[in-house]
C-alpha cells in the first residue's frame, strides 16, 4: 500500500479544522466535487468526509440533486461498498460521512505495481459486480465506475462515490438529454445521452478490470471526445488482455446493453474460475494491496459542536489565495450570480463530429461523416480518428453568437494544458507561449490565464458584440482580470478577450470538459477583430 504520508496529507490553511462536529484528522484527497477528509466518530471509527465545493453549493440544482442522491445511497447495504452513516445536504457547504475504507485505489495500487495478475482481477471483479449488485437493489446505477472509485481493502474491493449517480426509480435521464460520467469509463449509450440502465454499470466493470489487467485505460488515452468517439464506434484490441478473462470482458462489453452479462452472471463467473485456482484466495489478495497503511488516531481538544459551521465557513472563505483570485466585474455579474456546471455533459448527435483537436484554419471545409461502429482496433491506421492536424470541419454557429460582421472566425478551437491560443496568427499554438492558457493545476476550479489579455464573462445570456466586449473591456485592467474562472461557464457562455495589441475577441465555449482534471479541455468558437479597441 502507498505509504501514511501518501495517503494521510496534513491539513492546509484553507482547510476547516472540523465540519459539523467532526474533527478532521487529515486530508484524503479532493476531486470535482469537493474535498475528502478522514475524521471519526465519537467512539472512534475512522470515517471519510466529503465537503461540497461552495461554487457548487451555491448552485440550486445541485443542491436538489445532492440531496436526492444522499437519500438514496443511504438505502445501499452490502459487504464491498463504503456506507453513508451522515451528512447534512443543507450545509454550508453541504457534506457527507461514509464509512473509511483502508486501503489504496485500483488506480494506486496499478500505478505502484503495474498490472494485477489474472487470480486478483478474478477477485476484484467478483466484489465489485456484489457491490453493484447492492447499489442496483437501492435503485440507483452508479454511473461512474472507475477504478479511482474501486479501494481494494485487505478482505476485498469496495466501491465508493455515489456523487454524480442518479437513482433509478427517480429519472434514467437529466433534464436536459445530457449525461454524466468519466469519459474514459463510459458505456456507448452513456456517451451518446441513451438510455442508462444497470447495464451501463456492467460495461464501467469489464472497463475497470481491463485497466487492471493492462494498466492503462481499454479504449486508450486521449482527450474525452476521441475517447468517446472509439468507444461508440469501434472495438477494443481485447487481445492484449490475458486469455482466460477475454470471454468475460467480451461479454461484458456488448454494444447492446441487453446482450451484457447480468451482475449475478458475472459473479457465477468468476467464481467458479476462482474455486479451481488455489492461489487466488485472501494471500494473492493481499500480496497485490500490500500492508495496511496506519490510520491517524482522533484529533484531540475537539471544538464545541456549536462553532464548528463557523469554523467550516471560514476554512472555506480562504479557499483561493489572493494571487488567484478572479475578478468578473461586470453590472451583470454581480446581479446575475454564478451557474456552476455540476458534472461531465455529453450531448447527443453531431458533438462526436466536432473530433478535430484545435485545427488552426478556416472552417469552410466539410467535415467527415460518420461511419457505423466498425471492428478496427483504436490503434488501426486505416480508421481516421480526430488528431492535433485533422481536416476542418464546418463551422458550427455558436449557441450565443450573433452575426459578427469583419471578425476572424474560428470553429471548433480545441485549447487544454499542452496548447495556447492567440488573437493573432497563427491563433492555435502547440505550446503554450499564446496569449490564452487553460490551467487546471487549482483544486477549485479549472482557468483561462493570460499574461498579454484580460477577461471578463458574460452572464446575462445576451449574444456578446465588438461594442459590447468594447464597452466591458474598456474597464478591464490589471493582473485582477487576466484570469477567468471556468466554474460558472456552461457550454454556451461567453467571454471577450482584449491583447495588448488592442485586438478583441469572443470566445464562446461549446463543449467544457474540467471534471476529468487529467483530460480537461474546452471547444471553443472565436471572433476575432484585429485592433479594435
Amino acid at each position: 500500500m502507498s505509504s501514511t504520508t501518501e495517503l494521510f496529507q496534513p491539513l492546509q490553511a484553507d482547510d476547516p479544522p472540523v465540519v459539523a462536529g467532526y474533527r478532521l484528522a487529515a486530508r484524503l484527497g479532493a476531486g470535482g466535487m469537493g474535498r475528502v477528509y478522514l475524521s471519526h466518530t465519537r467512539g472512534g471509527r475512522p470515517v471519510a468526509i466529503k465537503v461540497v465545493r461552495p461554487e457548487l453549493a451555491d448552485d440550486p440544482a445541485f443542491r436538489r440533486r445532492f440531496c436526492r442522491e444522499v437519500e438514496a445511497a443511504r438505502r445501499v447495504r452490502g459487504a464491498y461498498t463504503a456506507e453513508v452513516i451522515d451528512a447534512d445536504t443543507d450545509g454550508v457547504p453541504p457534506w457527507l460521512a461514509t464509512l473509511y475504507v483502508p486501503g489504496p485505489s485500483l488506480t494506486e495500487v496499478v500505478a505502484r505495481r503495474g498490472p494485477l495478475p489474472v487470480s486478483a482481477v478474478l477477485w476484484l471483479v467478483a466484489g465489485v459486480a456484489e457491490a453493484l449488485q447492492a447499489i442496483h437493489a437501492a435503485g440507483i446505477v452508479h454511473r461512474d465506475l472507475k477504478p479511482s472509485n474501486v479501494l481494494l481493502a485487505a478482505d476485498g474491493p469496495r466501491v465508493i462515490d455515489f456523487g454524480i449517480s442518479t437513482a433509478a426509480d427517480i429519472s434514467s435521464h437529466t433534464a436536459t438529454g445530457s449525461t454524466i460520467g468519466t469519459p474514459h469509463f463510459m458505456a456507448p449509450e452513456q456517451a451518446t445521452a441513451g438510455e442508462i440502465t444497470p447495464a451501463t454499470d456492467v460495461f464501467a466493470l469489464a472497463q475497470t478490470a481491463a485497466f487492471a489487467m493492462l494498466g492503462e485505460p481499454l479504449y486508450g488515452d486521449g482527450i474525452a471526445p476521441v475517447v468517446l468517439y472509439r468507444i461508440v464506434h469501434e472495438e477494443p484490441e481485447l487481445t492484449r488482455l490475458p486469455e482466460p478473462l477475454r470471454p468475460l470482458i467480451t461479454w461484458c462489453l456488448a454494444a447492446d446493453p441487453r446482450e451484457r452479462a447480468t451482475l449475478a452472471e458475472v459473479v457465477e463467473w468468476c467464481r467458479r474460475r476462482l474455486d479451481t485456482d488455489a492461489g487466488a484466495g485472501p494471500a494473492v489478495w493481499r500480496e497485490v494491496i500490500g500492508s495496511e497503511a496506519t490510520v491517524p488516531g482522533p484529533v484531540s481538544d475537539p471544538v464545541d459542536p456549536s462553532t464548528a459551521g463557523a469554523t467550516l465557513s471560514l476554512g472555506h472563505a480562504r479557499r483561493r489565495a489572493p494571487g488567484r483570485r478572479t475578478a468578473l466585474i461586470t453590472a451583470v455579474a454581480v446581479t446575475a450570480g454564478a451557474l456552476v456546471l455540476t458534472g461531465l455533459t455529453w450531448l447527443a448527435g453531431d458533438r462526436f463530429g466536432l473530433g478535430e483537436r484545435a485545427a488552426d484554419t478556416h472552417t469552410s471545409t466539410p467535415g467527415p461523416t460518420k461511419p457505423a461502429r466498425s471492428t478496427v482496433s483504436p490503434t488501426s491506421p486505416t480508421h481516421t480518428l480526430p488528431t492535433t492536424g485533422g481536416s476542418p470541419r464546418a463551422s458550427q454557429p455558436a449557441p450565443n453568437a450573433s452575426p459578427a460582421p469583419g471578425a476572424d472566425v474560428r470553429s471548433p478551437v480545441w485549447l487544454n494544458e499542452k496548447n495556447s491560443l492567440s488573437l493573432r496568427e497563427p491563433m492555435l499554438r502547440e505550446d503554450r507561449a499564446g496569449d490564452i492558457r487553460l490551467d487546471c493545476e487549482d483544486d477549485v476550479s479549472c482557468e483561462l490565464q493570460s499574461d498579454t489579455s484580460v477577461f471578463v464573462q458574460m452572464f446575462n445570456g445576451k449574444a456578446a458584440s465588438l461594442d459590447g466586449c468594447r464597452h466591458l473591456l474598456s474597464g478591464a485592467t490589471g493582473s485582477a482580470y487576466r484570469t477567468s474562472t471556468l466554474a460558472a461557464a456552461d457550454d454556451g457562455s461567453q467571454l471577450c478577450v482584449k491583447n495588448a495589441s488592442g485586438d478583441i475577441a469572443v470566445l464562446t465555449i461549446q463543449i467544457k470538459q474540467t471534471t476529468l482534471r487529467e483530460a480537461a479541455f474546452l471547444q471553443l468558437s472565436m471572433h476575432v477583430w484585429k485592433t479594435a479597441a
